[in-house]
């Protein structure tokens, strides 16, 4: 699947980084420049003007007529320097430049020009498949490897060709890529990366029992599907699998329970949760991590036919809880539930879960990010420091027992909606039901697709949580690796 990166990141010797172009990326983070500076007073004052600007660049000709764009730095943080990264591509794009080399970056630090190089090379991405005419210019950004590694380097860049490989997924519209098509691609991307893909289809779905996902498949011609991928390494340094289970509603009409309002635009994004498992899976498989994963994906859409689920209707999950269907627009906990109980025969050592779950999660956090509930406290404080670290952060919902009351239901085992108080909670404690394992629940529903772009987010598919995951399963190898 092309990934549709416009940047392309190499390393380049000292001795060979002068011969490679003429244009330049200039790192500015110190006013010495003012001080002690080979440029003339009229560029020095643009620089400081642009200090100032939303864009924090320069772009002028220098010596030889070589392109130079003087990126300013404002702030230190990661977050500031990916944003910095971000606007460098859009400049470099503008003027469909070929290739540049980032000759200097004054007293940044390795970990810096990384955050730097990310907003680069995430910025750049776009989804312009079924656009005619549309040209795109690759351009090649050297890096002097006294900047940064040729390691780190490639690490950044197998992250990113899996957070662009999840965005096409999120960004595929359903008449290109339903529940079957989807399988499919995991297979696919097994075989490339490097990781074990298994399919199961309705009849061993139904002999499984797997009445949420056979319940809300219903209602549609496709039949859902069931994807498990195994990443197993030798040298895996956990002994039991962290397991992660990712929703993947092909689209969501919200079934009988129709949504309205112009509310079902975009829904060929409520598998988001599931392309997140497989864009995660591809970038722990292709940088190699030591660490034993496993991915489940139930897929399917929710349509309306008349064969679909309606209000009232009683099903049975596969652990045998029967749930009275209230609302058929709450039906990725249903698919979900199946998948919690599948997971117990992984005795997994912790079970990530994420969805486009609820609009409630999405009133909470905004795109700025994920809505978080579970039982294993020490791994949601970890998970919740990695959120800072890459910038995905997340929110912790109370998770009082009180909201478990919600979802009782006078004729079944429980509900599948708790009314209108603490939506993104109850979805939560619904899924909790199915569990016996150290559980996190992620409600993805805010930042996993956007309207506009901003930043090195484009509109669309954003592959929230990948990168969160990677590096919350990288800091597990290195934990578990120093003290075996």
């Amino acid at each position: 699947m092309n990934n549709y990166l416009k940047i392309k990141l190499e390393t380049v010797s000292e001795t060979t980084q002068g011969t490679t172009t003429n244009n330049k990326i200039v790192i500015i983070a110190t006013e010495q420049i003012f001080d002690d500076s080979v440029y003339p007073n009229s560029l020095l004052a643009k620089i400081k003007q642009a200090s100032n600007d939303k864009n924090n660049a320069v772009v002028t000709h220098w010596q030889d007529d070589r392109l130079v764009v003087f990126a300013i730095v404002v702030k230190k943080s990661a977050e500031q320097l990916r944003l910095l990264g971000a606007n460098v591509f859009k400049i470099v794009d503008r003027e469909k430049l070929e290739t540049v080399t980032l000759t200097e970056a004054d007293s940044l630090d390795s970990k810096e020009i990384y955050a730097f190089a990310e907003g680069l090379i995430l910025s750049s991405y776009c989804f312009t498949k079924y656009k005619k005419g549309v040209e795109k210019t690759i351009t090649t950004i050297h890096i002097s490897n006294q900047l940064l590694d040729p390691e780190t380097l490639n690490e950044l860049v197998q992250i990113s060709q899996a957070t662009a490989l999840t965005k096409n997924l999120v960004n595929e519209p359903l008449n290109k890529l339903n529940a079957l098509a989807f399988a499919e691609t995991a297979v696919s991307l097994g075989k490339t990366h490097g990781f074990k893909t298994t399919i199961l289809h309705k009849e061993e779905i139904e002999s499984l029992k797997m009445g949420g996902l056979l319940g809300v498949n219903m209602g549609s011609e496709t039949p859902p599907t069931f994807t498990i991928l195994e990443y197993k390494p030798e040298n895996a340094v956990n002994s039991d699998p962290l397991v992660l289970v990712g929703k993947g509603v092909m689209f969501d009409t919200g079934g009988y329970s129709l949504k309205v309002g112009g509310s079902m635009a975009g829904m060929k994004s409520d598998m988001s949760g599931g392309a997140a498992v497989l864009g995660t899976f591809a970038a722990i498989a292709s940088n190699k991590l030591p660490y034993h994963v496993v991915g489940l994906i139930p897929a399917t859409d929710n349509m309306i036919s008349s064969t679909a689920l309606v209000v009232d209707d009683v099903i049975t999950m596969m652990d045998g809880t029967t749930v009275e269907v209230l609302n058929t627009d709450a039906e990725g906990r249903l698919i979900l539930a199946d998948a919690l109980t599948y997971a117990k025969r992984f005795n997994p050592e912790l079970v990530i879960d994420m969805a486009t779950l609820t609009g409630a999660a999405a009133a909470i956090t905004g795109p700025y990010g994920i809505a978080m509930a579970g039982n294993n406290q020490e791994s949601m404080t970890d998970l919740m420091e990695r959120g800072e670290t890459v910038y995905e952060r997340l929110f912790q919902l109370p998770f009082w027992s009180e909201y478990e009351d919600l979802l009782k239901s006078s004729i079944a085992d429980l509900k599948n909606i708790g009314g209108k108080v603490g939506g993104a909670t109850t979805a939560a404690k619904f899924l909790e039901h199915f569990t016996d394992y150290p559980w996190i629940h992620l409600d993805i529903a805010g930042p996993a697709f956007l309207d506009d772009a901003k930043g090195y987010r484009q509109s669309g598919g954003t592959a929230v949580p990948v990168r969160l995951l990677y590096e919350f399963i990288k800091q597990k190898s290195i934990q578990e690796s120093a003290s075996n």
